[in-house]
């Protein structure tokens, strides 16, 4: 006797494509990427499109919480979360729709994600504006910032706080971020360029010796994340954020010189590109 088919009728669920830059368009792309990478605890406000609800991008929200609906209606979105259905742009749209609905209906806590989104809008089709207003904390204490009875959480708190490391974003520069891991500090700038010209402009002033930033500066290579490069160096301990400022603004000019030229790499550039190449991680 053939076997009934049970899953006639049934739509089957599949897993969206993987999408190789997935907050491109949104307001400050990179600064984007470096909260959910890079930044222990970071805030951005949103503007949602049509609507005057207060929305704030949160680095980590506790227990890597997808969103919370604030006892104000407040609405706090995660970047740094246990799920990931393929395109990050979708679930944060999906839990920020989820979000809404909940605060519309006064119902404060935590938003989860336990299932594909297939039909959610994208992160990109609900908020709107040029840019965000980064604010890098030194520990999760914004966490609290409107709760009154902060006892049943100072435990957790406390936890947080002792992960995250030092991190500052330089006020010169777009998505540069240094940050101190005790016996090192580094400089992680997650750039805007196509990964091949960001790649031959970098090659070009290594070659020239103008990628050293400050004194005792090394450029040791990148992060890939979100179809976007994080150029990363390591510095001497005790150089801090503030020395970075002038030595980044400059080496952005130069970047930009370097991204403009057109002509053919020097055997000496195409070498220095080669060995940039083989020196990139990629964030998952």
């Amino acid at each position: 006797m053939a076997k009934k088919n049970r899953t006639k009728g049934k739509p089957k669920k599949t897993m969206p494509a993987f999408v190789k830059r997935p907050f491109e368009g949104l307001p400050s792309e990179c600064d984007v990427i470096a909260l959910r990478e890079l930044v222990p605890a970071g805030t951005a406000p949103l503007t949602l499109e049509g609507s005057d609800r207060e929305v704030v991008l949160c680095s980590l929200l506790p227990m890597a919480a997808p969103a919370m609906v604030r006892e104000s209606g407040a609405i706090w979105l995660g970047m740094q979360v246990q799920h990931h259905f393929g395109d990050p742009a979708r679930d944060l749209g999906a839990v920020l729709r989820k979000a809404v609905a909940q605060a519309e209906a006064s119902e404060p806590g935590i938003v989860g994600l336990t299932e594909l989104p297939e039909d959610a809008p994208r992160l990109q089709d609900l908020v709107t504006g040029d840019s965000l207003d980064v604010t890098v904390h030194e520990g999760f204490d914004f966490w609290l910032a409107d709760v009154e009875d902060k006892d049943d959480l100072a435990g957790a708190l406390d936890q947080a706080n002792a992960a995250a490391v030092p991190t500052s974003r330089l006020s010169g520069v777009e998505a540069a971020y240094w940050t101190n891991i005790g016996t090192k500090e580094h400089l992680r700038w997650v750039m805007p360029h196509p990964e091949d010209a960001l790649l031959t402009a970098l090659a070009r002033l290594h070659a020239a010796g103008k990628d050293v930033l400050v004194p005792g500066a090394r450029f040791v290579g990148m992060f890939r994340a979100h179809g976007l490069l994080a150029p990363v160096w390591d510095l001497e301990v005790g150089t801090g954020a503030d020395a970075l400022e002038e030595p980044a603004a400059a080496f952005q000019q130069e970047l930009e010189a370097a991204l403009a030229d057109d002509s053919d790499l020097t055997q000496e550039e195409r070498s220095a590109r080669n060995g940039l190449a083989n020196r990139q991680v990629t964030l998952r």
